[in-house]
């Protein structure tokens, strides 16, 4: 189902240069495969399975696209194994940075796992700094290209490890310093996020935010502990709360109390379809439950997880929903302004990204489709006369 809209549907180009929000989105799934080659070669990495770049990146999507989450988290030995240096974290954040705002995406929320890039001797500090100051990089060169981005980090535990309070507390200790918030990360089966209570529970003294990865290989009680026992601001994937949604045959729906809860009180769900496909939290992006979460007027908001392995942007992800539900330059209006209201910055200039960035930039794309139609119109008259 369709917001009603007087626009037509959004072509290619239009969807690219549409104003996007992301909130969900790994560092070290979102390498350039040249750059991963470059970086291997520099540090030696001999392990990569291949270097040329094409090859490469078709082997990061075919090793991907296997419908487990375990598999599909193996690749990530490569991208980590050469983000072990200084240099390396900085190009790697600062070419993120570029391609989000070449894709048109103005505000970004990127998260890695300091605790993964270690092994090369830098400390946890270093790593942030690294990886801050890269996205500044990127930052800056978008901006001579013609682009506007904003990037906050989001810094990771590994659900599986015991770092989680250093994490926290790392992070709380760069929040005004380009970090916005907190995230756990792994494999779901097994490591329940109430294993890390400490490290949330110290997160909200602080008042300080976090997210977490639910509901994506694991079901609704995922859901339920990130939020009744952690207290997550937001929902990493979320997608298997449609498992507390039934679609009678008349077409009715019900929610289930864990629904409404997660509706009522408007808990963003960082969507991601072409992952989910991957993982195979969904069967075909037709049949995604954003379509229905988007109907229901869940806090739905649209994410690409991890473009390398997924072979995808943000552009790409709105083109598949685009063609998959009909959706118009409104509906990707409407995603794009509640991820944006979703972000982990200040009220004030999350407001400021909405009214003065956001709402202005799909105004200006429909009015493109208005004067279109104008010309064309004009067009018929003069000929008929």
């Amino acid at each position: 189902m369709t917001s009603q809209s007087t626009a037509n549907t959004p072509a290619a180009d239009q969807i690219r240069r549409a104003p996007k929000v992301l909130l969900h989105d790994h560092l070290d799934g979102g390498l350039r495969p040249g750059t991963v080659v470059d970086l291997a070669r520099e540090a030696g990495y001999s392990p990569l399975p291949e270097t040329d770049p094409d090859k490469l990146g078709l082997w990061f999507r075919e090793a991907a696209d296997s419908g487990s989450l375990e598999r599909y988290l193996e690749t990530f030995s490569h991208t980590v194994g050469v983000m072990q240096t200084r240099d390396a974290l900085v190009r790697v954040a600062a070419e993120c940075a570029e391609d989000l705002a070449a894709d048109g995406v103005v505000y970004a929320e990127v998260r890695y796992a300091p605790e993964q890039h270690l092994e090369g001797g830098l400390s946890l500090e270093e790593v942030v700094e690294a990886v801050n100051e890269g996205f500044r990089q990127g930052e800056r060169r978008a901006r001579e290209d013609g682009h506007r981005i904003r990037v906050g980090a989001l810094l990771t535990a590994m659900r599986h490890a015991a770092r989680a309070l250093e994490i926290a507390e790392l992070a709380n200790r760069y929040r005004d310093l380009g970090v916005v918030g907190f995230d756990i990360a792994g494999a779901e089966a097994g490591y329940p996020p109430t294993r890390h209570l400490d490290a949330f529970e110290y997160l909200k003294r602080e008042n300080n935010h976090f997210t977490i990865h639910a509901g994506e290989a694991f079901g609704l009680p995922s859901i339920w502990q990130a939020l009744q026992w952690c207290g997550a601001d937001r929902l990493g994937h979320g997608v298997r709360i449609i498992d507390d949604i039934q679609v009678r045959d008349d077409g009715t729906v019900e929610l289930g109390r864990l629904a409404s809860y997660v509706r009522d009180k408007r808990i963003p769900l960082e969507l991601c379809p072409s992952s989910n496909l991957q993982t195979g939290a969904a069967a075909s992006y037709a049949e995604h439950p954003i379509g229905l979460l988007r109907r229901l007027h869940f806090r739905a908001t649209v994410n690409t997880d991890n473009r390398l392995m997924s072979h995808t942007s943000m552009s790409q992800e709105f083109e598949h929903l685009v063609e998959a539900f009909g959706y118009t330059l409104d509906d990707m209006q409407w995603f794009s302004v509640n991820a944006m209201k979703s972000a982990f910055i200040p009220f004030d200039e999350r407001l400021a990204m909405i009214n003065d960035v956001i709402k202005p930039g799909y105004a200006e794309l429909k009015s493109e489709w208005l004067f279109r139609q104008t010309a064309s119109t004009s067009g018929s008259v003069a000929s008929e006369g």
